[in-house]
């Protein structure tokens, strides 16, 4: 049976922030401004130190820093907090100082570089449920990590009350399909351009690092899908959908951090190194994308 999205906390439409900088310090303030910006939009959730947060480039003290910084404006609206790593028994022992935040969930992607077997992403994955306190959404997204995470494991995690959802970045439908109809875990679509085809199969919402840009729109979108207002849903969509690519035609979170600057949402688009500001020339197609959606709708 296809389990009710509509019962979990992970629904709807949620944003994985990202994290302004200011010279070489991280802008906290700005992590503020962003924070009320997207709860003031009416979105369902945030993200902190997703993929699109750059966490791989802030320290310790920086990551439990920003998420200080937006627990304290986000009253209200549920925030959870992105783990990675490929150290099982050094993740677990890191929960604890985030686990003393008032989270709603952890974030955690499969450990990258070193490529575990099945067995191995489950015990990995086990671990840090029974050393969690809060839910757990499993990240699928082995195109960053070097390894997918099959439905077989999937199935025997759902077992596990703390693991609850999945950001599914895992390329493949059919796992999608038989995420939804086969175990009880909320299924997120982590590819923005498949929010439509998540909802149509049953799925859960979306973390989306599109949101960040006209997130007042998604909001919209999710509430005509949630409706079944599909023919306003598609033609918003289609009038977002070239903006959606154009934001990914660089390394994210480069193209968004660009178009949140133009927008005057952050200082600047500035990233830590090896991440690079988006071009010149993809700045300026973003522009002009934002203004002929901004024409559309």
């Amino acid at each position: 049976m296809i389990a009710n999205p509509t019962a979990s906390p992970f629904h709807g439409i949620w944003v994985p922030l990202v994290t302004p900088f200011a010279g070489e310090a991280v802008d906290y303030a700005g992590v503020q401004r962003l924070a009320r910006h997207y709860i003031d939009a009416g979105v369902d959730g945030l993200v902190v130190c997703g993929t699109t947060g750059e966490p791989a480039t802030l320290s310790p003290a920086e990551r439990l820093g920003v998420l200080d910084a937006v627990l304290e404006v986000a009253a209200g609206c549920p925030v959870v907090m992105g783990v990675s790593g490929n150290d099982t028994r050094g993740m677990c022992a890191g929960l604890d100082s985030v686990q003393q935040r008032a989270i709603a969930g952890l974030l955690i992607a499969a450990p990258y570089y070193v490529r575990p077997s099945q067995e191995g992403l489950r015990q990995h994955f086990l671990a840090l449920a029974e050393a969690a306190a809060v839910p757990i959404v499993v990240y699928n997204i082995p195109y960053r990590t070097g390894v997918a995470i099959e439905f077989d494991t999937f199935r025997a995690l759902a077992e596990h009350p703390r693991i609850q959802a999945v950001k599914d970045c895992g390329g493949s439908l059919l796992l999608t399909m038989d995420l939804i109809a086969h175990t009880p875990l909320a299924i997120l679509a982590g590819e923005d351009a498949h929010i439509g085809v998540n909802h149509a199969l049953g799925g859960a919402g979306a973390i989306a690092a599109a949101v960040h840009i006209r997130p007042e729109l998604w909001v919209r979108l999710w509430r005509l899908l949630e409706a079944g207002e599909q023919a306003a849903a598609n033609t918003l969509f289609y009038a977002m959908l070239p903006l959606i690519r154009l934001l990914f035609a660089e390394p994210n979170p480069a193209p968004v951090k660009a178009l949140l600057a133009h927008q005057g949402l952050i200082a600047d688009g500035a990233l830590r190194l090896p991440m690079t500001p988006a071009s010149a020339a993809l700045q300026a197609r973003l522009v002009a994308a934002l203004a002929e959606l901004d024409a559309a709708v």
